[in-house]
């Protein structure tokens, strides 16, 4: 499919005339709130999976669904505009994708229903109650839980023994940022290495905090999960190379991208799924009895051309365990 094609599905009813929209009394309007911007390849693989997501239940855009998109890059300014943007338009649902989008779209209106994806810890977000039991206006899918941060430590002493150092990238501002690095911080001492957080609020602070790290010897890299360090992913896997750091990242997004390691679930089968909860919600049931759902799969996934320039050799063991190897 052609990017003008791709672009204009997902696009969909956003692009529709006036009068048209007006002839479809029935049709059930969606809102799409993302963390990153429409241009990201990420964000139209996303997008594409939940919409595919929506046809297997028997909604398709330009017939009996409309849905407008909202792409926040991450600014937090934009996404307070863009959530009050979509509310106003009265959704029936919104698809929430990202801490960041659910914390707007819940601060604009708590009587919209709302599926999120991509988040890690929306009890200690305060977005829902319980996960068996949302209680709110919002449900949706877990990203992973905090006990996998711990196993991206392990890996790395696993690919690269001799580190006794690492740099965790986490997004402090968030609760998941403190979070996953938390459970990062309760092995390591067992692990026998000594962390150092960097923060990613910009490519600057990323820069700049890599690099003081790399100053010292027998260092590593960790990158937890957040939406700024999806959008700086470029930039990350870039100066992880640069200055030599064997790196363990949350997903597979960054190996394909020259990333050395990661471990966790695929984010785009997340959007797959959330558009069953969108289809219940559509028909009457409640985000408040929708228990909010884990991941069902985690994946490992290793770059063996990275492994190289990194000078490491990948054990057998580990190659053994891994779903996915990049030559």
């Amino acid at each position: 499919m052609r990017r003008r094609e791709v672009i204009t599905l997902l696009g969909g009813a956003a692009a529709w005339p006036i009068a048209a929209r007006a002839q479809q009394g029935s049709t059930k309007r969606i809102g799409v709130l993302t963390t990153i911007a429409a241009d990201d390849p990420e964000a139209q693989a996303r997008v594409m999976a939940f919409v595919q997501g929506l046809q297997q239940f028997n909604w398709t855009v330009d017939q009996n669904a409309q849905i407008d998109y909202r792409w926040g890059g991450a600014n937090a300014n934009a996404m307070r505009k863009y959530a009050a943007e979509l509310v106003a338009l009265a959704p029936d649902v919104i698809l929430a994708d990202g801490s960041l989008a659910v914390a707007t779209a819940q601060a604009e209106a708590n009587s919209v229903p709302i599926v999120f994806a991509g988040v890690i810890d929306p009890v200690g977000a305060g977005f829902v109650e319980s996960l068996a039991r949302p209680g709110g206006n919002a449900t949706g899918f877990l990203l992973y839980e905090y006990g996998i941060s711990g196993k991206w430590l392990e890996l790395l002493k696993e690919v690269a023994p001799g580190v006794t150092r690492a740099a965790v990238l986490r997004d402090a501002a968030v609760a998941a940022g403190s979070g996953q690095l938390g459970a990062i911080q309760s092995v390591a001492p067992q692990m026998g290495v000594e962390l150092h957080p960097v923060g990613v609020r910009d490519a600057g602070e990323i820069e700049r905090g890599i690099g003081t790290f790399a100053r010292e010897r027998n260092g590593g890299l960790i990158v937890t999960g957040s939406a700024l360090a999806v959008v700086h992913r470029n930039l990350i896997v870039a100066l992880a190379a640069r200055h030599k750091l064997p790196t363990v990242y949350y997903r597979r997004l960054y190996v394909i991208g020259g990333g050395l390691l990661s471990y966790g679930p695929d984010p785009t089968n997340q959007y797959r799924r959330a558009a069953g909860y969108v289809d219940r919600i559509l028909r009457g049931e409640k985000p408040a009895d929708l228990p909010v759902q884990a991941p069902t799969k985690y994946e490992l996934v290793i770059n063996l051309k990275a492994a190289k320039a990194l000078g490491l050799t990948v054990p057998d063991t580990l190659l053994a365990r891994a779903d996915e190897v990049i030559e």
